[in-house]
């Protein structure tokens, strides 16, 4: 009952009242990243979701769009601005991602959406990730974030979904208010987010919560 109908009544309310509250910082951060950053302010980027539908992730922008003098971009680390940075390390970059789950592209909580490009390099099981919405924050996030291996990442995102429950959900929403306000696990050891996913076609083993 919960995770096939109550989780959305609940994603739909939280997101909505906070969309509401959160309008004013919103806002601000949308002049700032204007005058900082120019446009657009918004990052959108295609994702796979829910049995692998691609949607459009909505992110607030925080690099420039710097390029090498053959056109092509700048690597992460050097295009990230101090501002950009702080969006980062507070978790505000992700506010617009309440539009997402509104609109039923994500939930508040569940495996974090990756890259469509990574589809084709899952094995069978790390493709289970897939069966329930992704979302704002995780099982992973909370254990770890880019700090993890990513078969640690997939073995907790298949262990939330094993695991999904009212009491799950709101232990990793109380984790994540902690996580964020403690700013832990942004970097990965050599990326300013996280290492490129590569593929290894293993199955893993869950670890136990």
């Amino acid at each position: 009952m919960y995770r096939n109908y109550i989780k959305r009544i609940f994603d739909i309310m939280g997101a909505s009242i906070a969309l509401v509250i959160l309008f004013p910082i919103f806002l601000l951060l949308a002049i700032l990243i204007r005058a900082k950053l120019g446009s657009p302010i918004l990052f959108r980027q295609k994702r796979p979701g829910y049995k692998e539908r691609i949607f459009t992730l909505y992110k607030l922008r925080t690099m420039t769009n710097q390029c090498n003098p053959d056109g092509s971009l700048l690597p992460d680390s050097e295009r990230i601005t101090k501002f950009g940075l702080f969006l980062r390390c507070t978790s505000l970059d992700e506010l617009p991602e309440l539009i997402n789950i509104i609109k039923g592209d994500m939930s508040f909580i569940g495996p974090r959406p990756l890259l469509v490009k990574y589809l084709p390099l899952y094995s069978e099981q790390q493709r289970q990730r897939h069966k329930v919405r992704p979302g704002l924050s995780g099982l992973a996030q909370v254990k770890g974030r880019n700090h993890l291996s990513w078969d640690e990442k997939f073995a907790l995102d298949l262990e939330y979904i094993k695991n999904i429950s009212i009491w799950l959900d709101i232990k990793i929403f109380l984790l994540t208010i902690l996580k964020v306000c403690g700013r832990k696990g942004i970097h990965s050891q050599s990326s300013i987010t996280m290492d490129e996913f590569i593929g290894n076609n293993t199955d893993i083993s869950p670890p136990k919560l």
